[in-house]
């Protein structure tokens, strides 16, 4: 919803009327999504790879556009400020969806205890063979 409210501050053509039908705009765009986008891209492959990745523009465009007519009171005036609002909208998601989290610690063998017995490690405690 933050996205979508950010969206239609910054990029002119794209409004609501109020708040409720700002949150129904962002449920809808969610439900649209995750059911109609992956079609939309499965269908639309050879253009996506001509392309070079730019026509998932087009798809988020018409996603949201199709946002715009199912939900009243949430507008979007055209194709190319439903280009620019989806690329608003990606990016605050990136921003808002960025995980904070320190990375945890990967052990290597230089990290484990020297093997007691000279001569073989335990089972499973040998060195990553990696193929």
């Amino acid at each position: 919803m933050i996205a979508v409210w950010v969206a239609s501050a910054i990029v002119p053509g794209v409004s609501y009327d109020n708040a409720q039908s700002l949150l129904i705009a962002a449920l809808v765009l969610g439900i649209l999504n995750s059911l109609v986008k992956p079609v939309m891209q499965l269908v639309s492959i050879p253009f996506i790879i001509m392309t070079f990745g730019l026509f998932l523009l087009v798809i988020n465009a018409l996603m949201l556009r199709m946002t715009a007519w199912l939900v009243e009171g949430f507008h979007v005036s055209g194709f190319w400020p439903a280009v620019g609002a989806s690329l608003v909208i990606s990016i605050v998601s990136m921003f808002l969806g960025y995980n904070r989290k320190e990375t945890t610690k990967v052990t290597t063998n230089e990290d484990q205890p020297p093997f007691t017995n000279g001569n073989e490690p335990p089972p499973g405690k040998g060195p990553i063979i990696d193929v």
